[in-house]
């Protein structure tokens, strides 16, 4: 490498590594904040290192409050996201091999209805279906979280019909001269080669749906059945001192979850949204 190479190539990294710092720092400062006390955190600036580290946080955060322990609260939001990603993924691929393999009367108004629910804010649906879940009898239990993701989720849809564009329809052909119905190429063929997307599907949703706060604090009224992102919010407390520390404490935590998954299963992400990029 020449001189001008070595200095741009050293720029680049430079700015890469800044880059990246800045926008990794707030997750820093909050595990850091995890192991001070209040007076460190509101008065230490930018400091990421406490001065005494008290990992007493955690099991004070994990006490929980009400007699509720935040193993509760972890395990509702678990329940709530896992359920909803299981869901999303199964209707949302069945819609998406029906939209990319079946022709069917009105499809394409079916896809441009579809298309255009994604155009809309959550905020201007929120009302109406607060309205409907009230008169179902729903509100107060995980109905209203749940139930939606079992009839498709348009983001989802439309990311598996594009991966879905690079399966060869050759395939389909072969497998209905073999005696194969639409179910069975669904199911083995379709399925299988949509895995990528499929996990790509399984880490966001699971991700929303674990870091979902509106939802469950509109929805649920019963303290035993809050998830664990309604549950922190309850550390900080208008009328009394708020524990910045084992608040922080379980907002560390709840990271874990969702970390793994990108740990585990990040090629997958990558190799999902590369494919159906290219052919959008």
């Amino acid at each position: 490498m020449t001189n001008k190479h070595k200095i741009q190539a050293s720029v680049y990294h430079l700015f890469v590594c800044v880059l990246g710092l800045m926008m990794i720092y707030p997750v820093l400062w909050m595990v850091s904040g995890s192991l001070k006390n209040n007076a460190e955190i509101l008065n230490g600036g930018m400091n990421l290192i406490p001065p005494q580290w008290r990992f007493s946080n955690f099991s004070t955060g994990y006490q929980g409050f009400g007699g509720i322990t935040f193993q509760t609260f972890f395990s509702n939001s678990f329940f709530v996201a896992s359920v909803s990603t299981l869901a999303t993924v199964l209707s949302s691929s069945c819609v998406a091999y029906a939209f990319s393999r079946v022709s069917f009367k009105g499809r394409n108004i079916w896809f441009m209805s579809m298309i255009c629910t994604m155009m809309l804010p959550s905020q201007i649906i929120l009302v109406p279906q607060y309205i409907i879940y009230n008169k179902l009898g729903f509100v107060g239990t995980y109905l209203p979280l749940i139930l939606p993701h079992f009839f498709g989720q348009a983001f989802f849809i439309y990311q598996m019909m594009q991966f879905g564009a690079g399966i060869p329809k050759d395939l389909d052909e072969a497998a209905i001269i073999d005696g194969c119905s639409k179910y069975s190429i669904f199911t083995r063929i379709f399925l299988p080669l949509l895995k990528p997307s499929i996990v790509t599907t399984i880490i966001i949703q699971f991700y929303w749906k674990w870091d979902d706060f509106m939802s469950p604090m509109i929805y649920l009224s019963k303290p035993r059945m809050y998830t664990a992102s309604v549950a922190i919010k309850n550390f900080a407390d208008s009328t009394s001192t708020t524990d910045y520390g084992a608040m922080f404490a379980m907002s560390t935590l709840s990271l874990i979850p969702v970390f793994l998954i990108f740990l585990f299963f990040n090629r997958y992400l990558v190799e999902g949204i590369s494919g159906s990029g290219i052919k959008g």
